[in-house]
């Protein structure tokens, strides 16, 4: 591709940041709390400057919002259940279930709930506080390359299943027909599966969640050098107990970029379900497409958070917001 087309897309890119939000449901809305309500205080800003504070501490605590926000819009929608702590009304939630093991990043959200709760008691739901955080921690992680309108005026649930959580999130054990099955329960596209799993390119990953690629052999759809490093990282004998876990990415760990699809290709990634994006001839492709292009990688990857962002939505008066993000204000 010539330079010029590069350029091209750089603009194009920062343009699709300006434009309006595809909202998929009529009632969510741009500016929501400062059209909608009393609120004094910049909503938005108050949840990027709680997401920096925590950031600039631990990047690694970005990639768990962007993952917060994902395990949270797969199960039940986009309205916070993924936050409750177990409590009579909900004693098995969705934290429970093995699939959200290692949930990082919710200390951000209580800390931006409880600065807002001060300054506009009962009003900023903790989904749409959610979506901001994941939204702002996607463009710190990018280097501002990643930056999106979020529609809001979500409400939060009053529910909260771990079997639900089981049954909708990806394994990190799957086979592309699985993978497609679940994302198309969501209205998705394999070309949306595709562009969404290029967040693995930020975050860590316990052992536990992929010794079957490493033990007893590394496996044939790993590199084999790669898969002995992570063997001298991840002892058989040791589970999780003092091990740190690995990072995603090990090219660009920090960056959330497109490095995760060459990695993809290489056999450098971590997870069964990676490498399945490149078990079919179609996926393959486009996960090529995907590593040969930056920007248009982030162009689509924006595009499939805001729909994902609109996943079944409470609004109105649908469910409630809540004073604390853990607990529903019932108890």
């Amino acid at each position: 591709m010539s330079r010029g087309s590069d350029v091209m897309l750089l603009l194009l890119v920062a343009l699709h940041a300006l434009l309006p939000a595809i909202v998929t449901d009529a009632a969510l809305q741009e500016g929501f709390y400062t059209s909608n309500t009393n609120c004094t205080v910049d909503v938005e800003a108050t949840v990027v400057s709680v997401v920096q504070q925590f950031i600039s501490a631990d990047r690694g605590v970005g990639a768990g919002l962007i993952r917060l926000h994902f395990h949270d819009c797969f199960v039940k929608g986009c309205d916070g259940s993924v936050l409750l702590d177990r409590s009579p009304a909900n004693p098995d939630p969705e934290k429970a279930s093995p699939a959200n093991g290692g949930l990082r990043g919710l200390e951000v959200i209580q800390e931006a709930k409880r600065q807002l709760e001060s300054a506009c008691p009962g009003t900023v739901s903790c989904a749409d506080i959610l979506a901001f955080a994941a939204r702002d921690a996607s463009n710190i992680l990018s280097s501002g390359a990643i930056n999106y309108g979020v529609p809001s005026g979500r409400r939060d649930g009053l529910t909260s299943a771990a079997s639900d959580a089981s049954q909708s999130l990806p394994p990190p054990f799957a086979q592309l027909d699985r993978l497609t099955e679940l994302f198309a329960a969501k209205g998705f596209t394999q070309d949306e599966l595709v562009t969404l799993s290029g967040a693995h390119s930020v975050g860590r990953a316990h052992c536990a969640s992929f010794s079957q690629r490493i033990h007893p052999n590394v496996s044939d759809t790993m590199d084999q050098e790669y898969g002995a490093g992570l063997q001298q990282q991840c002892p058989a004998d040791a589970g999780d107990d003092g091990v740190a876990p690995v990072d995603q990415d090990q090219g660009t760990p920090a960056e959330l970029d497109n490095q995760y699809y060459r990695n993809v290709i290489d056999g450098k990634v971590l997870f069964n379900s990676d490498w399945a994006l490149i078990s079919d001839d179609t996926t393959r492709q486009m996960v090529a497409d995907n590593a040969g292009n930056q920007a248009r990688w982030a162009a689509k990857f924006i595009d499939a958070m805001r729909k994902m962002g609109t996943l079944d939505v409470l609004t109105g008066d649908q469910g409630e917001v809540r004073r604390f993000c853990n607990v529903t204000n019932s108890g």
